[in-house]
């Protein structure tokens, strides 16, 4: 839990103020008072517009409302472009975590490894204990061979489309 919690503190310590800024309004876009506001916004606009144009006055953006379509664009393209600022440094954050579940992993299965070594070679030496050949121990005692999977995650980083399951 502190190695997550260190590398949770290490990612937000190394955001740069920038970072900062776009993380904090990203995480305020997702909120249901956003939603909300967003909503009052859009349907007090389209109503106040529609009234001054029904009574006659002067409506700053007529229906069919062309001003908050342009608006509602240029607003689309600066959220999407904040996200995918956000999601990109967020990325980061999870090739980190993915590492370090990997490293882990292979620290498990060295630790466990040697204790099933441990144990097999106390299971031959303990007189009590009768002497037989156990080829599922003696199998787990053997150390992965992180190769293989070393190998698998460089060809699915340089192959990204194939790096899916496919169906069979």
């Amino acid at each position: 839990m502190r190695a997550i919690e260190s590398l949770h503190a290490d990612h937000h310590a190394n955001a740069t103020r920038h970072q900062r800024i776009v993380d904090t309004f990203t995480s305020q876009l997702n909120s249901p008072l956003f939603i909300a506001a967003l909503s009052i916004l859009v349907v007090g606009w389209m109503g106040f517009n529609t009234v001054a144009f029904a009574v006659g006055w002067r409506a700053y953006d007529p229906p069919p409302f062309a001003g908050m379509a342009s608006v509602v664009s240029l607003t689309s393209l600066f959220l999407v472009v904040l996200l995918l600022t956000t999601q990109r440094r967020d990325e980061s954050l999870s090739r980190r975590r993915e590492l370090l579940t990997l490293e882990l992993a292979i620290l498990t299965d060295q630790k466990t490894t040697k204790l099933v070594g441990l144990l097999e070679e106390l299971r031959r030496d303990s007189p009590a204990v009768p002497d037989r050949v156990d080829a599922v121990a003696n199998a787990m005692a053997r150390p992965a061979d992180t190769q293989p999977v070393i190998e698998a995650i460089r060809e699915a980083r340089s192959n990204p489309d194939e790096s899916s399951p496919r169906p069979r």
